[in-house]
């Protein structure tokens, strides 16, 4: 099948500056509101202006440099919501390189954005039809002119085009007509477990992008010639896993965190596969909780030995010291070490405000705030734990940063 190009045109009208003034006047009003105002404008559908004040509202922060463009169009908000963020996108355009580019799921065209800044020529790959000429128009906005929008599915543009690339970038859709949303990459469009060799018939290394939900362990036994994962967090929510994929590639795999925050990026990497061993130790003046990206590429002995630290128990992920480090993660001087008793927990807690962590604790925070009638916030940090002789505790802190 011959690729197909924009052929069905985006509704200019929403491009008017009266509609476009109505959108910007619109954005921190309440849609629901709205929609039941009469509409405006006789000449168009008024669930299409609607859609471009939701869909721009969500992008204030997340999608700035579009936000605040000229001229912009918004897809529908399931768009906007899947597509990567300006931070995770300049993330990704640094493990690239080269002269050419594919991106077999397209959507919003954020990524495709940064890549064009690292890669001379871009191919944008988009299913939806009415998306990929929205993409192409915005691109215009944005004078990129180094990036072609495609509307086929990626299969057909990799056979027709028939092109070698210096990276593929794959994004798989986790919403499927069947299952509804979905983690596993077997069960995801398209479905890059079964596609890699034909991928490699085209390119060397692959980009892979999937959802922070997903195992790194499941990921691994799904994918061939994985020499990287990274995984971001921003402000200390991971929001996504990525895959560097090089063809023929059989040796250890590099897993790097990486958490964006205001003031600094925290980043740590490790050897996956490498033997390390922590060591165990009561609790000691500062406690270490390591960041989000951290816990969830599974190094808690890692971290433990390139920080020089001691676990306060297996299952804790908890770490402690006598001495206050920089830590990629939140550090606290541990105030007082209370046994996790009634008579203790009465004398020491009940009725005070402070926020509560349980790690390996058989209790809920809920439960326990109702137990111990503890208010939510404040300066203190009462973390609700298990010390290396599987003695239940409360560790009582201050938080350093």
């Amino acid at each position: 099948m011959a690729l197909q190009l924009l052929i069905r045109m985006y509704n200019k009208s929403l491009l008017l500056p009266e509609i476009q003034e109505f959108i910007a006047k619109n954005l921190n009003n309440d849609l629901s509101i709205i929609a039941l105002k009469k509409n405006p404008f006789q000449f168009i559908d008024f669930i299409e202006v609607l859609e471009q004040i939701q869909s721009k509202s969500k992008s204030m922060d997340k999608l700035n440099t579009w936000y605040k463009t000229k001229g912009i169009l918004f897809p529908k908000k399931i768009a906007i919501e899947q597509t990567s963020s300006e931070q995770t996108a300049l993330y990704k355009s640094n493990l690239v390189n080269g002269n050419r580019l594919i991106d077999l799921t397209g959507g919003f065209g954020v990524d495709c954005f940064y890549f064009s800044k690292k890669i001379k020529e871009v191919f944008h790959c988009e299913i939806n039809e009415e998306l990929s000429q929205i993409v192409a128009h915005n691109f215009n906005c944005l004078n990129v002119s180094n990036v072609k929008c495609i509307n086929d599915d990626s299969f057909n543009v990799l056979t027709n085009l028939d092109l070698k690339y210096d990276w593929i970038y794959v994004d798989p859709s986790r919403r499927s007509d069947v299952k509804g949303k979905v983690f596993l990459l077997k069960d995801c469009l398209p479905d890059v477990s079964t596609n890699l060799e034909f991928y490699f018939n085209y390119t060397n290394n692959i980009l892979i992008k999937t959802a922070p939900i997903l195992d790194l362990t499941a990921g691994i036994k799904e994918l061939d010639n994985v020499k990287e994962i990274h995984i971001i967090a921003i402000n200390n929510e991971v929001k996504e896993i990525l895959w560097v994929l090089q063809k023929g590639y059989n040796s250890v795999i590099i897993v790097r965190t990486i958490n964006i925050t205001k003031g600094t990026n925290e980043i740590f990497e490790y050897k996956l596969g490498n033997e390390s061993y922590a060591d165990f130790s009561l609790t000691k003046d500062y406690l270490y909780e390591p960041n989000a990206a951290i816990m969830k590429s599974g190094g808690f002995n890692e971290i433990c030995i390139a920080y020089n630290l001691k676990k306060l128990s297996q299952h804790s992920h908890l770490y402690t010291n006598k001495e206050k480090i920089d830590f990629p993660g939140r550090v606290f001087k541990v105030l007082k070490n209370i046994p996790y008793s009634k008579k203790e927990i009465k004398e020491n807690l009940e009725n005070i405000k402070a926020n509560i962590t349980t790690r390996n604790f058989p209790e809920t925070v809920e439960y326990i705030r109702k137990k111990w009638k503890i208010k939510d916030g404040g300066d203190l940090y009462c973390f609700f734990t298990t010390d290396i002789n599987n003695n239940k505790i409360v560790l009582l802190c201050q938080k350093l940063n």
